[in-house]
């Protein structure tokens, strides 16, 4: 099958099937790239980390430093979604690499470059991952036919897929979101969420679990030459979205 690629990026979201923890009656993820993130998000008390990163050191850390399940993104570039042979290379270590040093579960997608799921390529990835739950990223968004895909996931046994509903924002996808969910009687966590929009997604969609950044920006700590910033979860976004979702869900 062939497979290379152009370039796209959106924001997205995703589907459960329920093997995380939701000890508050609905489950909170935040993607983090840095041990501090990590932290933070934890401190924030949520259920889940997606950590985009397979870099082993930062995995590593992670792990010692926080009790909650740590999901690692594999992605062995930016761009699109249908991947080379060597490419494909990549994916397969960096999810064994991920599973020795203790991942909790996986994420990851891939396309066929006529738009629907890769299927040879996604069987062989989720036998990898076994017994770590998988999720399907936002690969989803870019699919031709989102019902029929979603289908097709389900048969390969993805706990989750990350989706927007196939639009900019979830905010926007809301509509599709809200099918999807009925059609597999699961939920979705919108993958970009804020303050302003989590209310309205939660209320719209009938969805108890959902994914966010809850990230702010930090001035670097360099005297010179210091025009970098970094952004990192903040603890205060992160316990701000939990009791929003308390107050609809719990």
């Amino acid at each position: 099958m062939k497979r290379q690629g152009a370039s796209s990026e959106r924001k997205r979201a995703r589907i459960p099937s329920g093997k995380a923890g939701t000890a508050n009656g609905f489950l909170m993820e935040v993607c983090v790239d840095s041990v501090e993130s990590a932290v933070n998000a934890e401190r924030g008390d949520l259920n889940l980390i997606s950590l985009l990163s397979v870099l082993l050191g930062v995995l590593q850390v992670v792990k010692q430093c926080v009790q909650i399940p740590v999901f690692v993104m594999i992605r062995p570039r930016g761009g699109d979604f249908l991947y080379s042979d060597r490419e494909v290379e990549v994916m397969k270590a960096d999810i064994r690499l991920a599973k020795l040093y203790g991942a909790d579960g996986l994420v990851f997608g891939a396309l066929t470059e006529d738009g629907n799921i890769d299927k040879e390529l996604c069987m062989s990835l989720v036998a990898i991952c076994r017994p770590l739950p998988v999720t399907f990223h936002r690969a989803f968004d870019m699919v031709h036919d989102p019902m029929a895909a979603l289908e097709t996931l389900l048969t390969l046994g993805f706990e989750r897929v990350l989706t927007s509903g196939c639009d900019s924002s979830a905010l926007e996808g809301l509509p599709l979101i809200k099918r999807l969910i009925e059609q597999v009687s699961h939920n979705f966590f919108p993958f970009f969420l804020t303050l302003l929009n989590l209310q309205r997604i939660l209320e719209g969609s009938g969805a108890t679990e959902f994914h966010c950044s809850a990230r702010s920006a930090r001035d670097s700590g360099m005297k010179f030459r210091s025009e970098y910033s970094q952004k990192v979860t903040d603890v205060a976004q992160v316990r701000t979205l939990n009791a929003i979702a308390k107050n609809i869900l719990v």
